[in-house]
């Protein structure tokens, strides 16, 4: 069992800088492929940004490119979220996703086998 904790949301104002932390807990992090979510009130979780288990091979939703970046640091059994350029429509609750296994990248809920509790991100115009 895997377990994540997601830190770092809060309420900015738009074109903010934001950077989400999630540290996981109970199984070799080196192992794990790692991704972000987010979901909005009333719309499923969407996938935002993947990265593979040794950091090589990152993924990002079109809407994110150039903006966010993924990153891990194995020897903190942390990932990480840098969020650039923030915007009004991106307030949602932010999940971090672990997954077993090789392949990458991963942009669907079904291909991951844990989840974090989310974490508040708030971007007002």
């Amino acid at each position: 069992q895997v377990q994540l904790v997601e830190s770092g949301g809060g309420l900015v104002q738009a074109g903010d800088s934001l950077r989400l932390s999630c540290a996981a807990s109970g199984r070799t992090f080196s192992n794990l492929i790692l991704g972000w979510f987010r979901q909005a009130p009333g719309k499923e979780r969407e996938f935002v940004a993947s990265i593979s288990r040794r950091g090589g091979i990152t993924d990002y939703a079109d809407s994110v490119k150039g903006r966010f970046t993924i990153s891990r640091d194995n020897a903190k059994n942390t990932v990480y979220l840098q969020m650039n350029s923030l915007k009004p429509e991106e307030t949602a609750v932010y999940y971090c996703g672990a997954a077993d296994g090789w392949h990458v990248p991963r942009r669907t809920t079904t291909e991951y086998d844990y989840w974090g509790q989310g974490t508040q991100v708030t971007v007002s115009s």
